[in-house]
């Protein structure tokens, strides 16, 4: 499991890029299930204008994000998806990093039952909300402490180093997807994949 200095780092850029290659996994009603990071969006905080913290912006649904790292912010996305957000650095500094995509590893077979298929292909944990139904993360599991949660037998979100090394040639760099309507910050290169083979 990956310590709390791990995100209490003040750069949610490099946050972003060093979370590609890491395993994210949920215990969820008990079922392990898990899938290595391949693709990361950042969002730093108050001066970003595409973060739902802009401008140290404060409601019931952003507080979490003012919350110490290692914090999980999960949304409801056009009434239909929940997208799975790691919170960074210090408390009261609302960075975040949305995971956009995974590969999936543990609990094939439940990740399966999630999504109604009866096999999984290469794309079926590309996009954040692919990612949640596959990890069964609802966003009623806002909140949950990365760090701690994982002492928890029924419910945890957890985020582990497995020791893979992604070298930064195949590491594709370029804008977030959807965020047209922060303009400029729009085209900021806060988006992480890495390179299909």
């Amino acid at each position: 499991m990956l310590p709390r200095s791990f995100y209490l780092r003040s750069d949610v850029i490099r946050i972003a890029r060093d979370l590609l290659g890491k395993y994210l996994a949920t215990r969820v009603d008990g079922r392990l299930s898990s899938g290595m990071i391949c693709e990361t969006e950042a969002y730093a905080g108050i001066t970003d204008r595409a973060s739902h913290a802009f401008g140290g912006l404060r409601s019931a649904r952003t507080e979490i994000m003012y919350r110490l790292g290692g914090t999980a912010y999960v949304y409801l996305c056009y009434g239909v998806h929940s997208l799975f957000n790691v919170v960074t650095n210090l408390e009261g500094i609302p960075d975040a990093i949305l995971i956009r995509g995974i590969i999936p590893a543990e609990g094939v077979a439940e990740m399966c039952k999630r999504t109604g298929k009866t096999t999984l292909d290469a794309n079926a944990g590309i996009g954040p909300g692919k990612v949640a139904k596959l990890l069964g993360i609802h966003y009623s599991l806002s909140g949950l402490d990365l760090v701690d949660s994982v002492k928890n037998p029924s419910q945890a979100i957890w985020i582990e180093d497995r020791g893979i090394v992604i070298k930064p040639s195949a590491i594709l760099t370029g804008p977030r997807v959807g965020v047209e309507y922060a303009g400029p910050d729009s085209l900021l290169p806060y988006r992480f994949r890495i390179q299909p083979e």
